[in-house]
């Protein structure tokens, strides 16, 4: 049988307390019978110190140090079951205190005297423990044997120092990025041994799992809360998170029942839409990001920040809106929380006090996105925040007929600006997209369209989960290269799964085209047969539509794509069905092969194939030229070839994987066998000429 375990949160052990435990040499940390750290003179698990950063911004890419003095010398006073005290030779006063949750228990430092603002936490780990987490990483799934800075940024452009296009990236713009960059990272972290730690802080933190005995938590603040929460199985662990940071309403019906086509030709989208739809395209939205008008640069086609229609792009759009709904066919958009100060929005909103203010003057901050300047909607004021739900989602979109939209960006937050509240942009910086979800989910709540709007978003911290519906992998390059191509999206999946995501999705083809990085045919067609299999199928024409295939640019890709969108219209079913069970239980519907099967071996390492649900075993093709893969499949269970209808037996396998038939593997039993069975039928023949 599968080692599933229940989906439902597991709840603290009546009776179970953590408690520290005094040693000759300090104390211990225990819960439940396990040891959770120890502290000792030789090997503190709590150091403390004194710092002050340097953070560089230059368009979302950051450069951040820190000048940091450890504060030495200090040593545990007072132990009792439930506190610890220790105290150091300048003054500095440390008070750790244990208190109940729900699914575990939480461990609190607060700090007093010698300025401290840094803090250092090590817990223990165990020999042949595995780690996951990290918010939505895209290079790394297991975590171990390195450190993972938290905070949001630009995930950056090739991500690989070892890759000439990360290197000239850096060169020109601090942009080439790292594997450890990443539009949503959270301080979560979760163990094999079925535990997980939250660190409760907005602050710059760190992740550190480079040595072997002992996991470290970084965090730059004077006081420092984790969270620990148990579950029987990895499952049950998964579900613990989702409680605890909140659920957002379903995906839409209408979202998960065909292909969202992404086009950006203005008026003349229309028209290739119907042709899509003509050669057998299961479409079920519309996506036209340039509905409020194009601004071009030299890193490609963008959009005027001012978020309204702009007739002169589309001036028939409210018609077409109509008869898009008559078919059946939503119509979404693009909005992000900053506004151009060449557009009428930005005046608006400055003249009402609804921006974020430079620190020595009482005017608006201003911060450039590539050859043209913004303004940031400050969120910590709600009379802004009301103006953008209300004025500008609320009237400006919903009201004309939007159904969803990308909400971007979110993470260039700057350190040197004055907020509304008074709050330190340290800590608000990672927060901000919080706050900017919470906009959009208002907005969407307000007009009463909660379960049938969406809005899908890439950056996030810890809450984004209770307002945000769908995730999107960010801006991968239109190649498949190991840190920043088609694989990514799958491990951004399934780490931000983990911590709660229950959705998410990416762009079919990629986004960004530079330095003669362009979409290949195989490229393009492998990406839709992983967008079939994924929670929400969207294309995407790219920063460079122009230089770059697309979807409708051949025959051949056109019909490769058209059965991967009635394949995934084919799901529908079965995605409604994970879709309900997320709402009820936080389980994820991309999952990583440990929610069901042993959190050990190759599973605990697997991040290039996934679970979608608990019924399909989903390994797409990412490396270029391939036409067979291996695949894993477990052994608790026997599988079945969707397109084939061969059963195989659990083991280590190598699929063919022409074109068309990207390794896909129904679990023998399941209740939704009549609908795998049928998704052959729905894709139709292999095209011909895409099979070697």
């Amino acid at each position: 049988m599968a080692v599933a375990g229940s989906t439902q949160p597991q709840k603290r052990v009546a009776g179970v307390q953590a408690r520290f435990v005094a040693l000759e040499d300090g104390f211990r940390l225990d819960y439940a019978g396990r040891t959770m750290l120890v502290h000792t003179s030789g090997a503190p698990a709590f150091t403390f110190g004194v710092g002050v950063p340097d953070v560089q911004m230059y368009r979302g890419n950051f450069q951040i140090a820190d000048q940091a003095t450890d504060i030495s010398g200090v040593s545990v006073t007072t132990i009792t079951p439930q506190s610890v005290r220790m105290e150091g030779v300048d003054g500095l006063v440390v008070q750790l205190t244990l208190g109940d949750s729900d699914a575990g228990f939480r461990l609190s430092a607060r700090t007093q005297g010698a300025d401290c603002n840094r803090i250092s936490a090590r817990l223990l780990a165990t020999s042949g423990e595995h780690i996951w987490g990290g918010g939505e990483q895209l290079s790394y799934l297991r975590l171990n044997g390195r450190k993972f800075p938290m905070w949001t940024s630009e995930p950056g452009v090739g991500r690989d120092k070892a890759r000439e296009l990360t290197r000239i990236m850096d060169a020109e713009g601090k942009a080439g990025g790292d594997y450890w960059t990443t539009n949503y990272p959270q301080p979560t972290f979760l163990s094999s041994t079925h535990y997980a730690c939250h660190l409760d802080s907005s602050a710059w933190s760190a992740l550190d799992f480079t040595d072997q005995a002992r996991h470290r938590i970084d965090v730059w603040q004077g006081h420092l809360t984790l969270e620990f929460l148990f579950g029987g199985s990895m499952a049950e662990l998964v579900c613990a998170l989702s409680a605890r940071f909140g659920r957002a309403a379903p995906l839409p019906d209408w979202a998960v029942s065909g292909a969202i086509v992404g086009l950006k030709q203005g008026s003349a989208s229309f028209d290739r839409l119907e042709k899509i739809r003509a050669a057998g395209a299961a479409v079920s939205g519309l996506w036209c990001e340039d509905w409020v008008g194009i601004r071009e640069t030299s890193f490609g086609r963008r959009l005027f920040w001012d978020w309204r229609w702009r007739g002169d792009r589309h001036p028939d759009l409210p018609e077409h809106i109509a008869r898009l709904q008559e078919d059946g066919i939503r119509f979404l958009g693009y909005v992000n929380p900053y506004l151009a100060i060449d557009g009428d929005q930005y005046g608006e909103a400055a003249a009402q006090g609804f921006l974020a203010l430079r620190l020595d003057e009482d005017v608006p901050y201003i911060v450039d996105f590539g050859e043209f300047d913004c303004g940031i909607v400050d969120f910590t004021n709600p009379d802004a925040a009301d103006w953008f739900a209300e004025r500008i989602i609320g009237k400006e979109m919903l009201d004309f007929g939007l159904s969803g939209w990308m909400a971007d960006f979110g993470e260039y937050l700057p350190t040197d600006l004055r907020l509304h509240d008074g709050s330190d942009p340290m800590l608000a910086h990672n927060h901000w997209p919080v706050l900017w979800a919470q906009v959009n989910a208002r907005a969407i709540a307000a007009r009463g369209k909660t379960g049938d709007a969406m809005f899908f978003m890439r950056a996030g911290f810890t809450g984004v989960q209770a307002y945000c519906p769908l995730l999107w992998a960010g801006d991968q390059c239109v190649d498949f290269s190991r840190h920043d191509g088609i694989g990514t999206v799958i491990t951004a999946a399934l780490s931000s799964g983990l911590v709660g995501n229950v959705s998410s999705h990416s762009d079919v083809g990629g986004y960004t085209s530079l330095h003669g990085v362009i979409r290949t045919p195989e490229l393009l067609m492998r990406w839709a047969e992983l967008g079939a299999f994924s929670p929400v199928m969207r294309t995407h024409e790219g920063n460079r539509p122009d230089d770059n295939l697309q979807v409708d640019s051949s025959a051949e890709i056109l019909a490769h794509f058209a059965a991967m969108t009635r394949v995934h219209a084919a799901l529908a079913p079965y995605l409604r069905a994970l879709v309900a069970e997320a709402a009820a239980t936080g389980m994820p519907l991309q999952r990583a092969l440990f929610l069901h099967y042993p959190a050990e071996g190759d599973f605990a390492f697997c991040q290039d194939q996934y679970l979608l649900g608990r019924d399909l075993m989903v390994a797409p093709v990412i490396k270029e030229g391939a036409i067979r893969r291996d695949v894993l499949l477990p052994t608790e269970d026997s599988w079945i070839n969707v397109w084939t209808g061969e059963e195989f037996d659990g083991g280590r396998h190598l699929i063919d994987a022409p074109l068309g038939s990207p390794p896909v593997f129904a679990r023998q039993g399941s209740p939704f066998a009549a609908v795998f069975a049928d998704l052959a039928q729905a894709r139709g023949p292999i095209i011909e000429g895409t099979t070697n």
